[in-house]
């Protein structure tokens, strides 16, 4: 079901040990080193993914741009490997040995309305970035949940709420500002170097430090969305409706539905507590009027358990799905579909329906297509998502024993799906094992693999899915 990665040993580089090595770095930053043994490791080491035990060298909490380019120096006299992790979404064990810089510091945000771009820090947040892009009607390509930086999502391709409409996150970067493995600051366009820029716009951190990036804003002056809810007992006819609407959906309207349950605990609130439901969320790029005609069908569907939907302001734009912004523990399956008909909704209910004893928490289908699917080879390395849907599940594994219950319900997904299951992933929705070789076509990882090689034959920088690690048949 899955390609394992090699272990996470150095590429062509060493783990620092010395603690003269560590005391040098110190001294040259205003930002802060912790390392193992100290009271704040357990608590610097982990990504957002609590599941993934992190067990890096040390952690380097950066304070600004120069903080980066003095690590990354530092990385080269001692010949050691250095990561970009800013609050680390998609961490995984690659980090495993080497130096995390934590980017959180960079929050910089300046907004052009007139060139439609933004500048954005490495730190900084879509939640951020949204709430000021909103006064002029833009918006950047965000995703479900405001946590995530800018710079992560967007460098690993980045599916958006309004990529139908724009496309890829990726495809609309303009330009880095990166530190690159030798230590070097430099402004990265198509321009300016086309292979190492087309390589940046998708295919994640492998190439250097990105302390900020500028991006293109797209027309937003008013947005339709929210969520509709039923109980799961009419999983099958919501799911059928899903499937109906999205055939027909034009770009500017974009369709997930989901497979809730929502554990008996304090912190989930009392009405939902203990209870699961299917949902609907929608987002469209135009007039309420327009957007409740399209989504007409899906009240016709009895047993409507509540409906959020409004208009939407930009920065409030995650409260749509309502996501956990706190660190948690998780386990990933995701796949992308070659259709999403009848028969696979009556396989995705008997894999994790009402009736299955499944444990997951949430099973979502995303709508896909317009803009993901017109994408090019030449704009990244992601080129276009041909795929109509996209399957994800999440199972959250609070005790050991739900560990392999969680496993048997992602592989009875990929048995009953697996006539629609086209073998490809989203680069940004990979496991925390899974090799980049799912994400990539054959040429794109070789062209990939090309640029690490020229721009890192040191291994200075390791990205958590390096490229030279894929097991790319003939790599």
């Amino acid at each position: 079901m899955t390609h394992t990665m090699e272990p996470s040993h150095a590429l062509g580089s060493t783990t620092v040990t010395s603690t003269r090595a560590f005391d040098e770095l110190s001294a040259l930053l205003p930002g802060e080193v912790t390392r193992p043994g100290e009271p704040e490791w357990d608590r610097m080491r982990f990504g957002f993914n609590l599941a993934v035990d992190q067990q890096p060298a040390a952690v380097v909490t950066a304070v600004d741009e120069e903080d980066v380019v003095a690590t990354v120096r530092w990385a080269n006299r001692y010949a050691t490997t250095v990561t970009a992790q800013p609050v680390g979404h998609g961490a995984t064990r690659a980090t495993d040995g080497v130096v995390v810089l934590r980017t959180r510091g960079l929050r910089e945000i300046v907004i052009d309305p007139e060139r439609r771009v933004a500048r954005v820090g490495a730190g900084a947040k879509w939640g951020e970035v949204l709430a000021a892009t909103a006064p002029y009607g833009l918006t950047g390509l965000a995703g479900s949940s405001p946590d995530p930086t800018v710079a992560g999502f967007s460098l690993s391709g980045g599916l958006s709420w309004f990529g139908r409409a724009y496309g890829l996150a990726a495809h609309s970067i303009v330009g880095v500002d990166l530190v690159d493995p030798s230590g070097e600051r430099r402004w990265v366009t198509a321009a300016s170097n086309p292979e190492l820029f087309w390589a940046l716009r998708g295919g994640g951190g492998d190439f250097g430090i990105a302390v900020a990036l500028e991006i293109a804003l797209h027309p937003a002056p008013h947005v339709y969305g929210g969520r509709l809810m039923w109980p799961i007992e009419v999983a099958r006819p919501v799911l059928s409706t899903f499937a109906k609407v999205t055939r027909q959906a034009p770009d500017a309207l974009t369709l997930w539905t989901h497979m809730l349950q929502f554990p008996a605990l304090p912190m989930v609130p009392e009405p939902m507590r203990g209870k699961s439901f299917v949902t609907v969320e929608a987002t469209y790029l135009g007039s309420a009027d327009e957007a409740e005609q399209l989504l007409a069908p899906f009240r016709t569907i009895p047993a409507m358990w509540a409906d959020t939907m409004d208009t939407v302001q930009l920065g409030e734009l995650g409260a749509i799905c309502a996501e956990p912004e706190e660190p948690l523990p998780a386990m990933e399956f995701s796949g992308l579909l070659s259709d999403f008909d009848d028969g696979a909704v009556d396989a995705l209910v008997r894999a994790v329906g009402r009736d299955s004893g499944s444990p997951l928490v949430v099973v979502q289908v995303r709508h896909l297509g317009g803009a993901l699917a017109r994408g090019t080879a030449d704009e990244g390395p992601v080129g276009a998502l041909t795929e109509p849907y996209q399957l994800f599940e999440l199972g959250v594994p609070m005790a050991p024993e739900l560990v392999p219950a969680i496993q048997a319900a992602f592989a009875r997904t990929a048995d009953e799906l697996r006539a629609y299951l086209s073998g490809r992933r989203s680069f940004t929705f990979l496991g925390c094992g899974e090799d980049p070789a799912r994400a990539f076509s054959d040429n794109a990882l070789h062209r990939l693999q090309g640029v690490k090689r020229q721009i890192d034959p040191n291994g200075i920088i390791r990205s958590n899915r390096p490229v030279l690690r894929s097991s790319l048949r003939g790599s």
